[in-house]
């Protein structure tokens, strides 16, 4: 199976980064969003920006940084915005709906496909969003944690919420399952006849209820969702077993 394409849409969707001040930061953030299929990062008023480091930690996401707008003021960031998502998690006094990135994305995906341009606004590391940029948001998402111990870095906190979009974007991994034909009932009938016929050839049933035994085995063995490559090893087994049963040891080199 082919690679499935990263949806365009995604393409309507940035992460804001405001007030960043470790460069490091920002590299891997950028590493987070193009693992999730995002590719459009405003940093706004960033401390050290371009940097090698951020480079280094952005391994192959390099691009993302090259392509990165830098703008003084997060109203710039957000000029053409319908929904910003304001990344917080502090308890806030304000009216603003506040809800968990799963319960955000999925809106955030359908305004995306819809054309709308979509912003995930994440504070400085040390300080968070201010109250005033916070304000230029029209939602509020909190990443849930341990109530007690919460210390998501800014990094983290982009990977988790870019996860939580990709994860509604209808990308699946079907193209990395193993490929392989299942078994009809009649080849995996035809393996559960050799089997029984080996176990009475090699006396297996001397002391066991081989009718019992069988109707377990055909249950086992139909319940299994066997691939044909699967039933013909077996039976390749089974004949091997009859072999040196009879005393005809086949090596593989014979």
């Amino acid at each position: 199976m082919n690679k499935p394409q990263v949806p365009d849409f995604l393409k309507n969707i940035r992460v804001v980064l405001a007030r960043p001040s470790h460069p490091g930061n920002i590299g891997s953030a950028a590493r987070a969003m193009k693992t999730m299929g995002l590719t459009r990062l405003y940093l706004v008023e960033p401390k050290t920006f371009p940097s090698d480091e951020a480079n280094t930690l952005a391994s192959g996401a390099v691009d993302v940084l090259e392509q990165a707008v830098v703008v003084p003021t997060l109203a710039e960031a957000l000029t053409d915005v319908t929904v910003a998502c304001a990344l917080t998690s502090r308890r806030r006094e304000l009216t603003t709906p506040l809800s968990t990135p799963r319960e955000t994305t999925p809106e955030l995906i359908a305004r995306a496909q819809d054309g709308e341009q979509v912003a995930m606004v994440f504070g400085n590391e040390t300080f968070g969003l201010s109250i005033d940029e916070v304000e230029q948001c029209n939602r509020l998402v909190t990443i849930p944690g341990n109530p007690d111990y919460f210390s998501l870095n800014l990094a983290m906190a982009v990977q988790v919420m870019t996860y939580e979009l990709f994860s509604h974007s209808g990308v699946t991994v079907d193209y990395l399952r193993a490929e392989g034909e299942t078994a009809t009932r009649g080849e995996v009938e035809g393996f559960c006849g050799h089997l029984d016929q080996t176990l009475e050839h090699i006396g297996y049933y001397r002391r066991r209820n081989g009718e019992r035994l069988m109707r377990r085995m055909r249950t086992l063995f139909n319940r299994a969702g066997m691939l044909r490559e699967e039933v013909d090893i077996l039976r390749g087994f089974l004949k091997q077993v009859q072999r040196v049963a009879d005393g005809h040891v086949q090596h593989d080199d014979d």
